[in-house]
């Protein structure tokens, strides 16, 4: 139990998030135990409890009866502190027992920011930092999820990373690890016993000569899934029943580096999908259901699926919320029963003003399309509308930019045509803007950030243009947008700065309060390391990066041609329709191919 009194904990913010005791946690004896596992989520329990791979990871270790999965969260700065007075060493949530003594301690990496998060739980925890200074008794600590896809700027922290879809692999580790620590063999043992499963990479092991092949689902309906999640008692982000529709992409937005790592595209049944809902509505009492995927109305059963789903929602008197929506197909039948249910603004994604930015990006919307899913919007009830864009994209001009402004005024313009009495208030267009970061395994990945000053100069632009009262602007800090792109195109020699930039003093650094540049432009100097060289350099296409040895399945050459279709603002078609040749076949079969398409 936590050496607390009741008034220590009640002295900082939301202690529910350090308690535990929640509605479907899993609580194990110790006696049959051959695997503690902590499953540790960089950021704040209000965060890391939103996140589906934690639920679902959370659900396949915890089915097996020789492992217990135990969730780990960065303690908010008021708590981190009251753990340090105390000598209370990071725990898991379900024992309260320190992750020191677990077996494995493992970290998702879903974004850059959170770096310096996994050195301070490290520390929280009394595990060396450095994975050449753990001993044998201490646990394996490693790493997977989005961001380990370029894996070069925590490699000198992890015993090894665990690339791609998690849920069979992760079993095969486990199993690796049991009759491992059943032999009392040393860790070098068990390392050389896992190096061979997909997806498994070992720094001490591997070079970048050895080409490390991603895990990945075949059989969407197959794996497992949770219904019986953790309900936590506290609010959180999103405290949501979330369907995964399917994972990948067909659109191939050549910025997006979820839809190239994520492919082929592979979808579960729209009558598994309601089994899941039906049986998580009942295991948890939540009253929203959200879809999820990188582009939810591309779901081939989306008429069918929504359609059942709403009579679902309707009879448990519950809502529906349908993000990642594209506004070149969306189904206003659809939206006018959700807008029954639960009021919500609509979100779109045009990314760029103008069309010749569109076509760089490969977006394959109209301007046409946009304004005409608006105003079909507005005519149905609607009077809100988000609009998010990135600046700074490769070719990008201060035309370019005009253009947002000429959309945003364009939609206003839209909404005040339509007759007053079929109009529903005032209307609001709010357009926010994130500073384009070049990410590894895209067709961008050779491009460079825009400078710091040159954002700043953008997003001043934006702010003097963007005047309409009808209009909202905001914008996200490019201080962290730089910091992002230099661990995103890291190699090796990141690792250093990371572990200065802690021991400097930075941790939750995407938080805009706890933000510390300072820190970061002393340890990018005290390792002789330029930050502008590694988020600013274009690099030629010969160049090797640190990461082409990760192998997502989407070819080099393919890439290539990408980024070339982008110097000259060549689209290409959605890949459901016309087959791209990525290469992707290579590792899973693609469902369009199969269809003969």
């Amino acid at each position: 139990m936590l050496n607390l009194t009741r008034n220590e904990l009640l002295s900082v913010s939301k202690p529910a998030r350090y308690v535990g005791g929640e509605y479907n946690q899993v609580v194990k004896k110790l006696d049959n135990i051959k695997c503690r596992y902590a499953f540790c989520f960089p950021d704040i329990y209000d965060i890391g409890m939103s996140n589906l791979g934690m639920k679902i990871l959370y659900a396949v270790l915890n089915k097996r009866k020789d492992t217990w999965c135990e969730r780990v969260f960065a303690p908010w700065p008021d708590f981190e502190e009251l753990m340090r007075k105390k000598n209370i060493e990071l725990y898991g949530l379900e024992s309260k027992d320190s992750i020191k003594n677990f077996d494995m301690v493992s970290f998702t990496l879903q974004y850059e920011m959170s770096y310096t998060n996994i050195l301070n739980m490290l520390d929280l925890a009394n595990i060396p930092l450095l994975s050449i200074d753990r001993k044998e008794e201490d646990p394996f600590v490693f790493a997977g999820g989005p961001c380990a896809s370029n894996p070069y700027p925590l490699i000198k922290f992890m015993d090894f990373f665990l690339l791609g879809e998690g849920e069979e692999q992760l079993n095969q580790v486990v199993d690796k690890y049991v009759i491992w620590k059943s032999k009392k063999l040393a860790k070098s043992d068990f390392l050389n016993a896992i190096k061979e499963i997909d997806g498994v990479f070992i720094p001490s092991i591997h070079t970048r000569k050895d080409m490390i092949k991603k895990a990945v689902i075949k059989d969407m309906n197959a794996v497992e899934y949770p219904t019986n999640f953790v309900v936590p008692s506290t609010e959180i982000v999103q405290n949501r029943i979330s369907l995964e529709l399917f994972r990948g992409c067909s659109r191939g937005c050549r910025f997006c580096q979820a839809g190239y790592i994520y492919r082929p595209v592979r979808e579960k049944s729209a009558d598994r999908l309601l089994q899941i809902a039906k049986e998580s509505i009942r295991a948890t009492g939540l009253n929203d259901i959200t879809l999820s995927s990188l582009s939810t109305s591309d779901y081939s059963q989306f008429q069918k699926l929504t359609s059942s789903l709403l009579d679902i929602c309707d009879k448990n008197k519950i809502g529906l919320s349908l993000p990642s929506l594209r506004i070149d197909n969306v189904n206003l039948d659809v939206l006018n029963k959700v807008q029954a249910i639960r009021k919500s603004s609509l979100t779109f994604a045009p990314e760029a003003g103008s069309q010749r930015l569109r076509d760089v990006i490969n977006k394959n919307i109209t301007e046409e399309e946009i304004l005409d899913g608006c105003k079909l919007a507005f005519e149905n009830g609607w009077n809100t509308v988000k609009l998010y864009f990135m600046i700074g994209l490769p070719t990008e001009t201060f035309e370019d930019l005009s253009h947002i402004v000429l959309l945003a005024n364009k939609i206003v313009d839209v909404y005040y045509a339509i007759p007053k009495d079929k109009r529903n208030g005032k209307c609001m267009v709010t357009v926010s803007t994130s500073t384009f970061v070049p990410k590894p395994h895209t067709p961008f990945e050779w491009f460079g950030q825009n400078t710091l000053d040159k954002i700043e100069l953008k997003q001043q632009f934006l702010k003097d243009k963007l005047k309409n009262k009808n209009i909202k602007y905001s914008w996200h800090d490019p201080k962290v947008s730089r910091l992002e792109a230099l661990i995103s195109r890291g190699d090796e020699n990141i690792s250093d700065v990371i572990y200065h930039a802690f021991k400097n003093g930075a941790k939750f650094d995407s938080w805009e309060a706890y933000l510390n540049i300072d820190a970061w432009e002393k340890a990018a100097k005290d390792v002789n390391i330029s930050i502008n060289d590694y988020a600013n350099r274009e690099y030629d296409l010969e160049h090797e990066f640190p990461w082409d040895n990760i192998m997502h399945g989407v070819t080099k050459e393919f890439l290539i041609r990408e980024y070339n279709n982008a110097i000259i603002a060549k689209t290409i078609q959605n890949c459901s329709k016309h087959c791209a040749a990525c290469g992707v076949t290579q590792i899973a079969k693609c469902k369009f191919l199969e269809k003969g398409d």
